[in-house]
């Protein structure tokens, strides 16, 4: 008998690759199982510490960011002097150093540290103006109080409040203008709202409205001040945001300036 017979050809016994193997995308279906917001995800180093110095003008970013931080710390020297009401987050900062025996910045400090801890379960990553926002304002409003005195006057009192005002809005958009990361109370707020899908607005005015009552209590020092803070820093913040945000190249998802405006 002829051997063709015996044995069938070769492409029969050992069908076509393609049909042992089906294609990867058939082999392999798609995960309907994955997490909400899996795909969306960045990697870990878009948005980590290090991720906004990835996006240039660090020689104009970082000047800016520690002038901001050493002017706020001088803005809330000159409202604690002027004696007129404080900020919320400095009313509860005052409250703390009326009833402990450390100075006031050094009550700074020890706040945004505890509040840092707050955004492990947030999941908020600090920059590195944020490590710089927790550990040098305090500084800076210990060294300005130390040779800045108390003013008797009225008028006097009245200027060094509406001067703090003021500054205080001029290192706040400078800081957060140079998009280095959030203060600590600040990345709070913002972390609050992403996770609870609540207003900037109203996520806000609770946080600072929960540290006002706390810090009056203690002790901290409520007046015409904290009205005039309330009612002015938001839209100054607003209009000096746009001249002092440092624009960057494409790179890691940055925290909105716009979104952020209290706090240290």
């Amino acid at each position: 008998m002829p051997n063709d017979q015996a044995q069938p050809p070769r492409d029969q016994v050992q069908p076509p690759r393609d049909q042992v193997q089906p294609p990867r995308d058939q082999a392999q279906p798609p995960n309907d199982h994955a997490e909400p917001g899996d795909h969306d995800r960045q990697p870990r180093d878009a948005s980590g510490p290090l991720g906004a110095l990835r996006t240039g003008r660090l020689g104009r970013r970082l000047p800016q960011l520690y002038a901001g931080l050493a002017l706020y710390g001088v803005s809330m020297a000159l409202m604690i002097r002027g004696d007129l009401g404080l900020d919320p987050w400095d009313v509860f900062h005052q409250g703390l150093a009326v009833r402990m025996p450390l100075s006031f910045g050094t009550i700074v400090i020890l706040v945004s540290l505890v509040v840092l801890l707050a955004w492990i379960p947030l999941r908020q990553w600090p920059g590195l103006g944020t490590v710089s926002n927790a550990l040098l304002v305090g500084v800076a409003v210990d060294l300005t109080l130390a040779v800045l005195p108390a003013p008797d006057p009225l008028a006097a009192r009245i200027a060094f409040m509406l001067g703090g005002v003021v500054l205080n809005a001029v290192a706040t958009a400078a800081y957060i203008g140079a998009r280095l990361g959030p203060g600590p109370r600040d990345g709070l707020m913002t972390g609050l709202v992403g996770r609870t899908g609540g207003s900037v607005r109203v996520v806000r005015t609770s946080i600072e409205v929960v540290v006002l009552a706390i810090g009056w209590l203690l002790g901290g020092t409520v007046g015409v001040g904290t009205v005039v803070y309330a009612l002015g820093i938001g839209p100054l913040v607003h209009a000096l945001l746009p001249r002092l945000t440092v624009p960057t190249r494409p790179g890691p998802r940055l925290p909105e300036p716009s979104r952020i405006a209290s706090g240290p």
